[in-house]
This record gives C-alpha cells, sequence and structure tokens, in this order.
C-alpha cells in the first residue's frame, strides 16, 4: 500500500495521527525537540523514536498525538550514523581497520554506559557496517549501520580499548533511522516558519500508517471491523486473503485504507492474531 494514498488526510487528521521527521540540531536535548513541537503544534502529546543526545544531531522522527502508541513498534529498526572519532595514540588506518572486521562487525556484546536511563546489563547488539572514511591526524571519520538501541559513544570507547590506544567520539549525526532518512527530515528553523502554512505543514507530516512500511500489511474484511474496534482477537474468517507468518510476528492491519491497529500473530485454533494497539475512529 502506497504511502501517497494517505496524504490526502485532512491537516487535523494528519496532527492527531502523523509523524514529523525532525532534524534535530546541536544544544537541544531529544525531549527539548519534541516539547518545542508539542507546544507549536498545541498537540496533547508527542515522543520520539530514539533518543540523541544533546550534541548528536540529525534524524528524529516525532509521533503526534495518537501516533504515539506507535513508538514501541518503531524504536528498534536499524539506525545510520555518521561521526568522527579521535584515537589517543596515532596508529595507522590499516590497524583500525582490522580491529573493527575482527571484533565490531556482526553481534557484539554491549554494556551500556553509566550515564545511561537503561538498566547496565549487557545487550547483545549488531553492528552491520562499520566503515572507516577518512583518517586526518588522529581523527578518522566513520559510519555506522546498526541496530536499534546500540550506544555509537560507547562502541567508539570500546573500539578504543582494543586498539589499547583509547579513543572517544566527538562528533555524531544521526543519518537514517529506520524509515526515515536525513534527505526527508525538516530542520527545526524551517519547522518555525513552515507551521505559518497549513498546506506547508501538511507536506511534512507523514501520515503514521507508514507502519505498514515496516511490519507486513494484513487486510480484513469491512464485517469484521466493528468487532476488531472493540478489541476482539483477528480469527482466520475475517482474513481477505489466509496468510501465513511466524508465531510473535507483528503486523499492521487494515480494512482497505483504514488503519485498524497491531497485531502480533498467536497462530492459536481460530485465532489468528491479537490486538496490540487499536486505532479507535477519530
Amino acid at each position: 500500500m502506497g504511502i501517497e494514498k494517505f496524504k490526502t488526510k485532512s491537516l487535523k487528521e494528519l496532527l492527531e495521527f502523523g509523524i514529523i521527521n525532525v532534524d534535530k540540531p546541536a544544544g537541544m536535548t531529544s525531549f527539548d525537540v519534541v516539547d518545542f513541537v508539542r507546544k507549536k503544534l498545541k498537540l496533547r502529546k508527542a515522543s520520539h523514536f530514539g533518543t540523541l543526545d544533546p550534541m548528536v544531531t540529525g534524524v528524529l522522527p516525532i509521533a503526534l498525538n495518537r501516533a504515539c502508541k506507535l513508538t514501541g513498534f518503531f524504536l528498534g529498526e536499524d539506525k545510520v550514523y555518521e561521526g568522527i572519532m579521535r584515537i589517543h595514540k596515532d596508529i595507522s588506518l590499516d590497524e583500525v581497520k582490522k580491529i573493527i572486521k575482527e571484533k565490531f562487525i556482526g553481534k557484539i556484546i554491549q554494556l551500556p554506559p553509566v550515564r545511561s536511563r537503561v538498566k547496565r546489563q549487557e545487550r547483545e547488539r549488531e553492528i552491520k557496517r562499520f566503515e572507516l572514511l577518512e583518517k586526518k591526524g588522529r581523527e578518522i571519520s566513520f559510519i555506522v549501520e546498526c541496530q536499534g538501541g546500540t550506544y555509537i559513544r560507547k562502541l567508539i570507547h570500546d573500539l578504543g580499548q582494543a586498539l589499547e590506544t583509547g579513543a572517544h567520539m566527538i562528533q555524531l549525526r544521526r543519518i537514517r533511522a529506520g524509515i526515515f532518512y536525513e534527505k526527508d527530515s525538516t530542520k527545526l528553523d524551517d519547522f518555525k516558519k513552515i507551521i505559518e502554512n497549513k498546506e506547508l505543514l501538511k507536506k511534512i507530516i507523514i501520515p503514521a500508517e507508514i507502519v505498514s512500511e515496516v511490519y507486513p500489511l494484513v487486510n480484513v474484511k469491512e464485517a469484521s471491523v466493528y468487532r476488531l474496534l472493540h478489541g476482539a482477537p483477528l480469527d482466520h474468517k475475517s482474513l481477505i486473503k489466509e496468510k501465513k507468518f511466524d508465531k510473535g510476528q507483528i503486523i499492521s492491519v487494515f480494512e482497505k485504507e483504514k488503519f485498524i491497529g497491531m497485531f502480533k500473530v498467536v497462530n492459536e485454533k481460530n485465532i489468528f492474531a491479537k490486538p496490540q494497539f487499536i486505532l479507535q475512529p477519530i
């Protein structure tokens, strides 16, 4: 289902169930940016899809009003960062590349930093790409593609320890968060001007139905909508077309172009999936 068809939604509908891809500036916390957007758009609530440190810039998708319920469904998506690290002793680029290839590609074990808000226990994270771009003295520019929840500052610190030289991150920018890209983001200074023009504002709000590009889309029959909107599980006879998914798979459920909600596949007798979030009619 192409997301463009949802662009016909009214501004009121988009503000109620939409997402804005903000280019976060340095010097603001993620909460500051969310709070700024919430107040400027006079929203009841807003939330972001993954914290960026105050000095880190880049892609910060912000959910508006009822789209906040989708936050948990976007958080674990892969992220891509560009940054600069400084190694504490000068060694060759080839030596750094060698250690990265040996220890920092694929599944790694990471202990969150002391100042993180999550419990400090070792967690497995996947580094899909860790490429060194350029070396100037002891400063090395890099790009990392990783599983959501990876701490890049800690990754660079751990790399420095593995090199036995020490290293720290001096600059970082997120250029992709799941399906949200830097090229489609809106700078906060531009946002301040855009909110004065309803048509321009409509253009930068992404319909939250875009979640169907992250999780498989399943269509249901019109006759089943009332039951589903009242919390009933999704049974096989309600499906337009029988679908096979593994137990535990998250799916997005629609009746034609109407978003019903997010469901988890259970494959229990007649029950195909159970609701995780239902979007009640506005």
